[in-house]
Parts: structure tokens; C-alpha cells; sequence
């Protein structure tokens, strides 16, 4: 980086404002995402949206959903205004330039979650066309939690032996 580029002067675009991230998404989930211009993440977080709103409608484990729903929604308020001031830091300390926009997703090195929101989405496609049901979704969804321990319990243990 040039000393040019680090004592350009800001403008106000530059920055993000966390109270408008927050704000943007409490009206409607995804939009504080869309605001901080990671549009995969906003564009995810509709989709999510929409789709826990279907599954409430139809699903007979609706106190879980609406759990999960609520959860969700709480969620991607409180991301949204984190990103915005992550956004902020990064542009103030010349880390990036203004005009680039964040990354939108970090390599960990684990197929984990890739194959688990695999796994999930043949499952629902399946109970959308009625090829299993939906209540049969939900009677199981504890090995969800089950693998997620598996998995946490297999890094601890493979970081402890490093």
C-alpha cells in the first residue's frame, strides 16, 4: 500500500452506521446484511427467514420453530451491527480499502457444516414432496445436536493432541 492510499481522506460512504445495520435488519432480516454489502449473506438470510416462516405454518413442532425463528431474527440484528462496526475498524485502520467490500466467508478447513446443511435440505426436499414427513423431521432433530457435540468433542480432542 502506497502512502497515498493510507492518508486519502474518508468520506461518509466509507463507513458503515451500525445503528442503520441494526435497524434495516430489525424491519426486515437480511437487509442489515444487504446495507454492510455482503449480498450472499443477505440474500441467505432471507431464504432462512422465509423458509423457518413456511416451516411454522406447516410443521406440528411449531413451538421449536418459533424458537428457532425468533432466535434467528434476534441473531441477524445483532450480526448485522457487529459487521457494521468489523466494516468500520477495518476502513479507520486502512486495513482494506473503502471501495471493497468484506469477505463474505472465512475457509475453516471443515466440510462438517457443508454435508450437515446437505443432509438437511435432502431431508426437507423429501418432506416437501411428501416422501417423509415433516413431524418425522422434528421426532429426530436431537441428532442434530448429537453430531454438533461429535464434532466439537473430535476438534477439542485433535487440537489438545497438536
Amino acid at each position: 500500500m502506497t502512502e497515498q492510499q493510507i492518508q486519502r481522506p474518508m468520506t461518509p460512504r466509507s463507513l458503515k452506521s451500525p445503528f442503520l445495520a441494526g435497524f434495516l435488519a430489525f424491519i426486515f432480516p437480511g437487509t442489515g446484511a444487504l446495507y454492510n454489502r455482503q449480498y450472499l449473506k443477505g440474500i441467505l438470510y432471507i431464504i432462512i427467514f422465509a423458509g423457518l416462516i413456511s416451516l411454522q405454518a406447516e410443521s406440528q413442532a411449531q413451538p421449536f420453530i418459533a424458537i428457532l425463528l425468533a432466535g434467528f431474527y434476534f441473531f441477524q440484528v445483532i450480526e448485522s451491527v457487529q459487521t457494521a462496526k468489523a466494516i468500520n475498524r477495518l476502513v479507520i485502520n486502512g486495513e482494506i480499502p473503502p471501495e471493497e467490500k468484506i469477505p463474505q466467508t472465512i475457509p475453516t478447513g471443515s466440510i462438517f457444516w457443508g454435508i450437515l446443511l446437505i443432509i438437511l435440505g435432502i431431508l426437507f426436499l423429501l418432506a416437501n414432496f411428501d416422501l417423509i414427513s415433516y413431524s418425522l423431521i422434528f421426532d429426530f432433530w436431537p441428532l442434530l445436536v448429537i453430531a454438533i457435540g461429535v464434532k466439537m468433542l473430535y476438534e477439542s480432542l485433535r487440537k489438545k493432541e497438536e
